[in-house]
């Protein structure tokens, strides 16, 4: 559908610059009855059983039933993949001897057989989180090549500078790799996640291991035999499935890692901070929840704000750190917006995935299920009042109707916790000061997003807002040149852009004494 195809154009132009063809061509296609062909621990180019026998099943959120068993990796096997990894990455191997250019290519021969494998790779990561296929094939996935694109230009551009210090002395910056960086992804955008933490790192001279989240490990261990099949050192990139507190804790506990990446929960983002204290003080990059306001002013174009602030916060079930889950909107408008926010939602459409009409899919399992429904009822009695929705669908699968929610004021539970579900909490507000200190008062600080025809407006706001990223008459514009991240709770450190290759690299100074004779 055109939605999926204009929300892949935030992504910037097709790629390699190649002109727009006349006529849309047809839509992909799932595919029917695909065989999962990986379910095994991806350590030096080879697949491995775990070392405890253990494995642990991967379940459809949309058909609520077993898509297949994978093998559970728990510490033992996390030390035989940092193992590799650091093997990779000592002085005089294959991998660190290879140039800059090199690592690059390898890059764009990885985001070529992403683009080859795009529907094998848009249909599992379906199969796995529920999200409507053309949105896995048409953000996700594009997504994914961008980024890949984008740090493989990066690769042989890393460079330090020369420092004018005493006359006879020369002072210069190398930018080195960190070494053994360890990956831990979300279920909401498994492959994305992904990608965004193993470009930069490889781009840089890296070696990773991953640990991709529970629910939804498939698409990462797909993605661990075009690494192979691109031509990437053993050892170079390790993946092993498992469990939070088994498997990702050994990553950030062990003391050979590193660098962690982490996306996810505030929660466990803690507790991964105070692991790499307690180890040996990795490095950490975060990027964690988000409570992200919304916030609509008189003079907006509606139509626009309307449709922003929807997707904003319908997007991938709600599952987003980004979602648009506080719309504050100035009072003179608020009736006519609440009323045409009802009208989207209503219209949304809500069922498998796999149809090319749905809008929505199912919520990721039966914990975050329970989890939104709770909330729901928290807002009807705490006094909001209930627009539409607020019911799961049917009896099978875990869906749940659009849901909007007027007149809701700051001190509701749906106004200040992380709902990640289709739940679209409406406040109104009088004027800018008041809108400010509202929108700040959380302990996040991921997105945030204006809408206004007044320039001076829009960057009074945008400057005084308490996030890593201001949106202005748009939203979830994410483009892989331009940094993510988030203030205050919502994490540490950025993602993307030029940024992300400081959270890889380390800065080596290297001052060199001049001879003082002259002839």
């Amino acid at each position: 559908r055109e939605v999926w195809r204009s929300m892949a154009a935030l992504n910037g132009t097709l790629e390699n610059g190649q002109p727009e063809r006349k006529g849309a061509p047809p839509l992909p296609r799932p595919l029917k009855n695909l065989e999962v062909q990986y379910t095994k621990i991806f350590i030096n180019n080879e697949w491995h059983e775990s070392k405890s026998g253990k494995k642990f099943p991967t379940y459809s959120p949309s058909r609520a039933e077993k898509i297949c068993d994978v093998e559970e990796g728990d510490k033992a096997d996390v030390d035989k993949a940092v193992e590799a990894a650091k093997t990779a990455f000592q002085r005089g191997s294959v991998w660190r001897q290879m140039d800059a250019t090199s690592r690059g290519r390898l890059l764009h021969k990885l985001a070529d057989l992403i683009e080859r494998d795009r529907v094998v790779l848009a249909t599992l990561e379906t199969m796995d989180t529920g999200k409507p296929f053309l949105q896995a094939f048409f953000i996700d996935l594009e997504g994914c090549i961008k980024t890949l694109r984008y740090y493989a230009g990066w690769a042989d551009k890393i460079q330090g500078k020369t420092i004018p210090v005493d006359e006879n002395f020369v002072c210069f910056t190398k930018h080195e790799p960190v070494g053994v960086c360890g990956a831990i992804t979300p279920w909401n955008f498994p492959l994305l996640m992904l990608i965004w933490k193993m470009a930069p790192a490889l781009c840089c001279g890296n070696t990773l291991v991953v640990k991709p989240a529970e629910q939804t490990p498939l698409t990462s261990l797909y993605i661990g035999s075009l690494v192979k099949e691109a031509g990437f050192p053993p050892g170079v990139v390790n993946i092993v499935p498992g469990y939070g507190p088994t498997a990702g804790a050994a990553i950030s506990n062990h003391p050979d890692v590193d660098k962690i990446a982490f996306t996810g929960s505030t929660e466990v983002g803690k507790l991964i901070k105070e692991a790499a204290s307690k180890s040996n003080l990795k490095r950490v990059t975060l990027e964690l929840g988000g409570k992200n306001p919304c916030i609509v002013c008189a003079d907006a174009d509606l139509d626009l704000a309307v449709d922003c602030a929807h997707q904003g916060v319908f997007f991938n079930q709600g599952q987003c750190c980004t979602a648009a889950s506080r719309v504050f909107v100035e009072e003179p408008i608020y009736p006519e917006f609440v009323r045409r926010s009802v009208e989207y939602a209503k219209k949304r459409l809500v069922g498998d995935p796999f149809d090319a009409k749905t809008d929505q899919g199912p919520q990721i399992d039966q914990k975050q299920f329970n989890k939104i429904l709770e909330l729901i009822e928290s807002g009807k009695k705490e006094g909001a009042k209930l627009e539409c929705g607020g019911l799961a669908i049917g009896d099978q699968g875990l869906f749940i109707k659009p849901t909007v929610f007027s007149e809701v004021t700051d001190n509701m539970r749906i106004a200040k916790e992380e709902i990640f579900g289709p739940v679209q909490p409406i406040m109104k507000f009088k004027n800018l000061e008041e809108v400010i200190q509202r929108a700040n008062n959380t302990e996040y600080g991921l997105t945030a997003a204006v809408f206004t025809k007044n320039l001076d407006r829009a960057l009074t706001l945008a400057s005084a807002l308490q996030s890593g990223t201001v949106w202005v008459n748009c939203y979830t514009a994410l483009y892989a040149q331009a940094p993510f991240g988030g203030f205050k709770m919502s994490g540490n450190g950025r993602e993307l852009g030029e940024y992300a290759l400081a959270e890889y690299t380390e800065v080596k100074t290297v001052t060199i004494k001049l001879s003082q004779t002259t002839h």
